[in-house]
C-alpha cells in the first residue's frame, strides 16, 4: 500500500500547495481580509463544480485497475480511451458552466466587492478547465499501472512554477526590457491554470515513455467509441462524482453562508479550510492508492489481497490524520500567522483550527473507506453516507448553532464534523460487510 500511496501522497499534497500558495500570495496584498474572501468563493465555487463534474472519472479507477490486475492490457487500453473521450465532453461542460457562473453570483447577498473579485479570479481558473481535465484521466492510467512516482514529480515542479507565476502575476515585475503588469487576484488564477497546462503536458509524455519502455499496447488501442462503455464509465462515475459534489458542495455552502458574515470571518475560514484541505490530501492520496490495490486483488481474484489492501489503507489513512490532529491543534497561531500578517484574519482562523483537529481522524478513515469500496465496484455507499450525514444531519446542526446560538463560522465547522463522524461510521460497517462477502466468494 505504502509504494503506490507515497508518490500519491506527495502528488496530492502539490496539488493542495497551489491553493495554499495562491492564498499567502493575495493574502500579503493590500486589504488581506478581502482578497482572501473574494479568492475563498472563487475557488470553492469551481471546485465544487470542477471536481463533482470529473469525479465521475473516477470509475476508471475500477475499471483500470481491475484490466491490470487480470492482465488484460488491451482492455485497460480501451478503457482509457474511451476515458479520454468522456474527459473532454465533461470539460466542456464545467467551462460553461464556470463562465455563466457571475450571472448568478452577483444575485447573492454578499458584498458586492468580494464577487466582483471571485468573478475575476474564476475567470482566470477557467482558462485550465481542459488541461484540468486531461491530467485527471492520464493520472488514473498511470497509477492503475503503478506507475505513480512520475505523477508526484510532475505536482512538486508544477508547484514551482505556481509560485513563479503567482509572483510575476500578482505583484508585477520587470524582467529586463520585459514589463509584467500587477494582475493581483486574476493572476493568482492564471498562474494556476498555466501550472495546470504543465501538469497534463508532463503526464503526456511520462505516458509516451512509460508505453516505449513497457510496451502496453496504446498505439493499437480502440479507435472507435462504443457507447455502452461510456455509459458504463458515467454510470459506476456519477455516483462517486456525486460523492465529491455532496461533500464539497457542503463546504461550498458554509462558505456562503460564512459569507454573508462578512470578510473577517470568509477570510479565517478560507486559511483554516486550505489547512483542512492540505491534511486532507494525504488519506485522499491513500485512498486512490486503496481503490487500485483493491481493484487489482479483485482483478486477480485474491479476495483476502483485496480486503487487507482496504483495511490497511484506512490504518494509514486514521494513523497520518491523527498527527495532523496534533500538529494544528498546538500550532494553530502558527499556522494562521504564516498565511497573513493581520492579525485579525489570524484570529479569526485559530478557532476553526481547533474544530479541524477535532474531525481530522473521521475525515481520514471516511474517505480511504470510500476508497476500498470503489476498488470494489461500490460507489453508491459514499454518495449515500454522506448525504446523510452532511446535509441531512449535519448542516441543521451547524446552522442552529451558528445562527440560533451566535456561535458563528465555529458553529458551522462543528456541523460538519457530526457529519464526518457519521459518514466515517457508516462507511466503516459497509467495508467490513464488503470484506466478509469478498472473502466468501469463491476462488475459481
Amino acid at each position: 500500500m505504502l509504494t503506490l500511496a507515497l508518490p500519491l501522497i506527495a502528488a496530492e499534497l502539490g496539488w493542495m500547495s497551489m491553493t495554499i500558495v495562491d492564498t499567502i500570495m493575495v493574502g500579503h496584498m493590500h486589504n488581506a481580509a478581502l482578497n482572501i474572501a473574494a479568492a475563498s468563493l472563487g475557488q470553492i465555487l469551481y471546485n465544487t463544480l470542477a471536481f463533482g463534474i470529473a469525479g465521475i472519472l473516477l470509475s476508471l479507477d475500477t475499471y483500470l485497475a481491475q484490466s491490470h490486475g487480470a492482465g488484460h492490457y488491451d482492455e485497460a487500453n480501451r478503457w482509457l480511451y474511451h476515458g479520454l473521450v468522456l474527459a473532454a465532453a465533461l470539460a466542456a461542460i464545467l467551462a460553461i458552466l464556470i463562465a455563466a457562473a457571475p450571472l448568478v453570483m452577483f444575485h447573492l447577498p454578499i458584498d458586492r466587492s468580494i464577487l466582483s473579485g471571485s468573478a475575476v479570479f474564476l475567470h482566470a481558473l477557467n482558462w485550465g478547465t481542459p488541461t484540468l481535465f486531461l491530467y485527471f484521466t492520464l493520472r488514473r492510467y498511470l497509477q492503475a499501472f503503478n506507475h505513480a512516482r512520475p505523477i508526484a514529480v510532475a505536482l512538486i515542479t508544477a508547484n514551482l512554477l505556481n509560485f513563479l507565476g503567482d509572483w510575476l502575476l500578482i505583484f508585477g515585475n520587470n524582467i529586463g526590457p520585459i514589463h509584467i503588469p500587477a494582475l493581483g487576484i486574476y493572476g493568482a488564477g492564471l498562474a494556476t491554470s498555466i501550472a495546470r497546462l504543465y501538469l497534463a503536458l508532463f503526464l503526456v509524455i511520462t505516458i509516451c515513455r512509460v508505453e516505449r519502455k513497457h510496451n502496453y499496447g496504446l498505439r493499437s488501442m480502440l479507435r472507435h467509441i462504443e457507447s455502452s462503455r461510456l455509459r458504463s464509465l458515467t454510470l459506476l462515475g456519477a455516483p462517486a462524482g456525486g460523492q465529491i459534489f455532496v461533500e464539497i458542495a457542503i463546504f461550498g455552502t458554509v462558505t456562503f453562508l460564512i459569507g454573508t458574515m462578512g470578510p473577517l470571518p470568509l477570510s479565517g475560514h478560507e486559511i483554516a479550510l486550505n489547512c483542512a484541505s492540505f491534511t486532507f490530501m494525504v488519506p485522499f492520496a491513500i485512498s486512490a492508492a486503496a481503490a487500485v490495490r483493491v481493484g487489482q486483488g479483485i482483478g486477480r481474484k485474491a479476495p483476502s489481497e483485496a480486503a487487507a489492501a482496504g483495511w490497511a489503507a484506512m490504518l494509514l489513512g486514521a494513523a497520518c490524520m491523527s498527527t495532523f490532529a496534533v500538529i494544528l491543534f498546538f500550532f494553530a497561531h502558527d499556522i494562521a500567522r504564516a498565511f497573513t500578517p493581520n492579525h485579525a484574519v489570524i484570529d479569526a482562523t485559530v478557532p476553526l483550527l481547533y474544530v479541524a483537529a477535532f474531525f481530522q481522524f473521521f475525515d481520514g478513515v471516511q474517505i480511504t473507506a470510500t476508497g476500498a469500496l470503489r476498488g470494489a465496484g461500490n460507489t453508491h455507499a459514499g454518495l449515500i453516507s454522506h448525504f446523510i450525514g452532511y446535509w441531512i444531519i449535519g448542516l441543521p446542526i451547524g446552522c442552529l448553532l451558528a445562527f440560533r446560538l451566535h456561535y458563528g463560522a465555529v458553529g458551522l465547522w462543528c456541523g460538519l464534523s457530526a457529519g464526518l463522524i457519521i459518514a466515517s461510521t457508516a462507511l466503516t460497517t459497509i467495508w467490513r460487510r464488503t470484506t466478509r462477502k469478498l472473502v466468501l466468494v469463491p476462488t475459481p
